[in-house]
């Protein structure tokens, strides 16, 4: 899971303080309490103004239990008492007074208080049962424990957190230097742009690897994979890629510009067609000095089979994954890759309840189960064999990971030529949500004209019951996670939501469907709960036609690269409007949207028979099921 960063809450110190000041005896200078030695509490009922007969006015707070409670209002009584208080800070009550109110409050018997390095347990009569002077850290309701939890310590450039028990220290993050991050003894906590609490979640980071995905042989010759860092900062970013120990590159990205930085194809990755294997330091690793963007492409020069992926960084990548990918066809498998960030990552792999067809290996099965220990930097790629079909795959780490699916190179659908390479990140279950906009990219050269897809929408969670607006064909009940429903070389725009959490992956048809050039290509769809105000993204020149497609709230007001965007067409009975806008080529391919509400942005280009799709950015919250 993505590790939280934890407070205490304000209310929680609010009561520990309340509660220290019972058992130590302070003075809270109150005025309505006055407080004995040891610990109790002396409490007594003040009168406003001069005597009065009948009934007694009291407002203010009550303490008692060492808590926080405020009283407010009238409380009465049959007669007044008439309370003094000494120049001593004492009380002095009439002893004649039969209605006196003083009572004496005592934190509970059993309670553990921190008074000056030591743990005291109260004996609930105003005294201690015990005493224990803390050789490292006291902690109240603890006692004597290592650390105080919640709290944060630098050792060298590793931030650490107390554990809730508060007898352990937990590696929280280390503080990259590469990144421009330290750790700052005073708060025990990593600073800098690069910080992960100074990014949030979502595709902007400073941490990532890029991964190499199956790709038909004949087309590495010649052809260059390679990544594309977007630099949102203010500051020209310091970029560094390694492969295992060794350096690849180091680079410089100015400021609101973008550099397309060239790598060595991995072989044992991007060749021949199975079987499944794990490659040790097979991803490579890009680490930032300022926050950027990354996109991946596969191969970067339009071909006869590409396609592109949105690189997610570290900082929000998770635990638990369903994996979106393709059939085998033809001697093609389809496939998905998984990425660890720390040594010893335990993977386990589900496949999906109707079966699959895997080509065994690297620990894993024919049917695509197994349990695999990666280290950082490893890549496990799974392939499928004749007849398989990974999606549905359900993927459980103990760390973090990074997937990927794709196929090597497919038909969409299946008997409709030509083929081209798939490939796209999937977010993980915990950034998932239940609501999605789900519209088709535009024809090449006829961009007035919308393109099929087919549209797999792939349950995260057993009984998932599916609902569309305007209503769409298929099951609407998915019996288990991992099932799905697909709607084949369909051009409708709709919203699809769901009672659990849900993927929704898009694929253009192959050209031979009639739907204007370009082959297939593969979208992960963005939930409408993780869309945002603005982007800044990427979108190679080198191609004859690249669009974005904006999916926004009606009446939203958006531009790209600062100009209006009109023209907005409206997904009835949604609330939402789809418009799709030509990018320009005569730039460096980096490209902003920004509008009044949040929106959702896909970005995608064609030339000839090559095409790629990928979200242009997201939110990557975490949404409860």
């Amino acid at each position: 899971m993505r590790p939280a960063r934890l407070n205490y809450p304000r209310s929680l110190w609010l009561s520990l303080a309340s509660l220290a000041l019972a058992c130590n005896g302070g003075d809270d200078g109150g005025g309505g309490a006055t407080e004995t030695s040891g610990a109790s509490i002396s409490t007594t009922q003040a009168t406003t103004g001069s005597s009065m007969t009948g009934t007694t006015a009291t407002t203010g707070e009550s303490e008692g239990s060492g808590s926080e409670s405020a009283t407010e209002g009238t409380s009465t009584t049959a007669d007044t008492a008439t309370t003094t208080t000494t120049t001593t800070g004492e009380p002095t009550t009439d002893p004649t007074d039969s209605t006196s109110s003083t009572t004496e409050m005592f934190c509970p018997q059993g309670q553990i208080v921190c008074e000056r390095g030591a743990a005291k347990v109260c004996d609930g009569s105003g005294g201690w049962e015990s005493e224990e002077v803390c050789a490292d850290a006291c902690a109240e309701g603890l006692g004597c424990v290592l650390c105080v939890p919640e709290s944060f310590q630098c050792v060298g450039e590793q931030s650490q957190q107390c554990n809730g028990a508060g007898d352990a220290w937990v590696d929280v993050e280390a503080c990259d230097g590469v990144q421009g991050v330290s750790c700052d003894a005073q708060s025990g906590q990593c600073v800098g742009a690069c910080a992960v609490g100074s990014l949030g979640l979502s595709y902007i980071g400073c941490d990532y690897y890029p991964t190499v995905t199956q790709q038909l042989d004949p087309y590495t010759n010649g052809t260059t994979y390679a990544v594309a860092v977007a630099n949102t900062a203010a500051e020209a970013a310091t970029i560094t890629i390694t492969r295992g120990d060794q350096t690849v590159v180091t680079d410089t990205v100015a400021p609101s510009d973008v550099k397309v930085i060239p790598l060595p194809w991995v072989n044992e990755l991007c060749l021949g067609t199975g079987p499944s294997k794990v490659v040790q330091d097979g991803s490579y690793r890009l680490r930032s000095n300022q926050p950027v963007t990354v996109y991946q492409y596969n191969p970067l020069a339009a071909n006869v089979t590409n396609d592109a992926s949105l690189m997610l960084p570290v900082n929000v990548w998770g635990g638990d994954y369903v994996v979106a990918a393709w059939p085998f066809w033809a001697s093609y498998p389809g496939f998905y890759s998984v990425t660890a960030r720390h040594d010893g990552t335990t993977v386990t792999l589900a496949p999906p309840m109707q079966g699959s067809v895997v080509q065994a290996g690297g620990g894993v099965d024919g049917q695509g189960n197994g349990v695999v220990t990666l280290n950082e930097g490893d890549v496990l790629q799974v392939v499928t064999g004749n007849g398989g079909d990974l999606t549905g795959t359900l993927l459980s780490a103990d760390k973090p990971i990074q997937v990927l699916g794709g196929h090597d190179c497919t038909q969409v659908p299946i008997g409709i030529a030509a083929c081209d390479h798939l490939e796209e990140s999937m977010f993980p279950i915990d950034a998932l949500a239940t609501d999605y906009i789900v519209v088709p990219p535009v024809q090449v050269p006829n961009d007035q004209l919308e393109k099929a897809q087919v549209v797999r929408v792939i349950a995260a969670f057993d009984n998932t019951t599916l609902t569309f607006e305007p209503d769409q064909p298929g099951n609407k009940v998915l019996a288990n996670a991992g099932d799905f429903v697909e709607l084949v070389s369909t051009t409708a725009k709709f919203k699809v939501s769901a009672d659990k959490k849900i993927l929704v992956a898009q694929y253009m048809v192959g050209q031979s469907a009639g739907f204007g050039t370009s082959d297939p290509a593969m979208l992960v769809a963005v939930a409408t709960e993780q869309y945002r105000k603005s982007y800044l993204f990427h979108a190679p020149v080198g191609w004859s036609a690249n669009y974005v497609d904006i999916i926004a709230p009606d009446g939203a007001a958006v531009t790209v690269d600062g100009a209006a965007v009109g023209g907005f067409a409206g997904i009835a009975g949604t609330g939402f409007s789809v418009a799709h806008v030509k990018l320009s080529n005569a730039g460096n391919g980096n490209h902003t949207v920004n509008s009044d509400q949040k929106v959702g942005i896909s970005v995608y280009g064609v030339l000839n028979y090559g095409s790629y799709w990928y979200p242009g950015g997201l939110d990557l919250n975490v949404i409860p099921q």
